[in-house]
């Protein structure tokens, strides 16, 4: 039987070019090679195609892709193929956009399709989502740039256009301290803030606007930080629950890759029962962006009460060594290089 010509993609233009790297060398380690034929190619942080030669050494966080190739006619090259697995974290990669190519190109790719990542890499709309889902959630404002002034989206999306200061004294009346301020379209923690104070709040929502023009302030919670992954297309399960212990005061893009103080628990230290709700929300999370072949879910549990607000949802979620989605899966029974096979033959079965 001739073996499928499988294309791993992985770098692209995001802030998670380099995690990007790390997650498609796992990866490429790890594919059943019996079964596929692996076409590797790196997308620089300028949007540049490379086919990338592997050369079998472990690569270091940050380090410059060198061994590869140009890419004469990127169409033609991407037609040859059987199949798709991206691995691309964050923008141009997990938001619809690269996925849209794929379709047009009519070429089965892993993971989810152009409306669930475009809504999952979005945290405002997501949120928008989760609440008609009825998940419970933390408190939250939603902001955009505009020029030097910001336009303050109510509720009910009325909008109010007002200077950084207005902004900030309006969020600091409506949910309390501390507060986490992030982007809207970003992973990996990339841009994201704790906020003790209003001024703080000022400078933080200007940092994170030098990410996206969108800016989501989230209330803070005191509690335990949770993961669950899940895997399919309609018969869709969840992994058991892991849990985060950051380094940090949160599980920062630094306390994730950076600092090896972070620890991950998996299974987490919680109840049967709270795990059993965390697993029921995650798969309807992923329902409601109609999510297929893959996401992780994140939660917080509230040490005072016990109770679940769902954080986000992550589409194309990491696939390193120290990466969650796959050691959850890894606990529950299904080891990386079946998992990822699984993975693939979701994206055949979805076509």
């Amino acid at each position: 039987m001739a073996k499928k010509k499988l294309g791993v993609i992985f770098g692209g233009m995001s802030t998670e070019n380099e995690v990007s790297v790390l997650s498609a060398e796992s990866i490429l380690n790890n594919l059943d090679r019996e079964k596929y034929e692996v076409y590797p190619i790196y997308i620089d942080k300028q949007g540049k195609w490379w086919k990338y030669i592997e050369n079998g050494q472990k690569r270091e966080f940050g380090a410059e892709v060198d061994n590869k190739e140009k890419i004469e006619n990127l169409i033609e090259y991407l037609k040859g193929l059987d199949v798709i697995f991206p691995v691309l974290h964050g923008l141009y990669g997990e938001d619809g956009t690269i996925q849209g190519l794929f379709e047009l190109l009519k070429i089965p790719y892993v993971g989810c399709k152009v409306l669930a990542s475009s809504v999952g890499m979005d945290k405002v709309y997501t949120k928008i989502v989760f609440e008609k889902a009825g998940l419970n959630q933390v408190p939250y404002e939603y902001v955009r740039k505009y020029k030097d002034k910001y336009i303050y989206v109510d509720k009910n999306f009325n909008e109010s256009i007002m200077k950084v200061e207005e902004v900030a004294e309006k969020i600091a009346k409506n949910i309390k301290l501390p507060m986490f301020v992030k982007p809207s379209n970003s992973g990996s923690s990339v841009g994201v803030r704790k906020t003790e104070n209003l001024e703080e709040l000022i400078e933080n929502i200007e940092y994170a606007a030098s990410f996206d023009k969108k800016v989501l302030i989230e209330q803070g919670i005191n509690g335990k930080e949770v993961e669950c992954a899940v895997l399919g297309n309609e018969d869709v399960i969840a992994s058991c629950v892991g849990e985060i212990n950051a380094a940090d005061e949160f599980y920062s893009y630094d306390a994730k890759y950076k600092n090896e103080e972070s620890r991950t628990e998996i299974p987490a230290n919680i109840s049967e029962k709270l795990s059993k709700e965390i697993r029921e929300q995650a798969i309807k999370a992923f329902k409601s962006i109609d999510g297929k072949g893959l996401s992780r879910v994140d939660f917080f549990i509230e040490n005072a009460t016990n109770k679940i607000y769902i954080n986000e949802i992550n589409t194309l979620p990491g696939f390193t060594s120290i990466s969650m989605y796959p050691k959850m899966f890894e606990a529950s029974g299904i080891s990386y290089k079946e998992l990822l096979t699984k993975l693939i033959e979701l994206a055949e079965e979805g076509v």
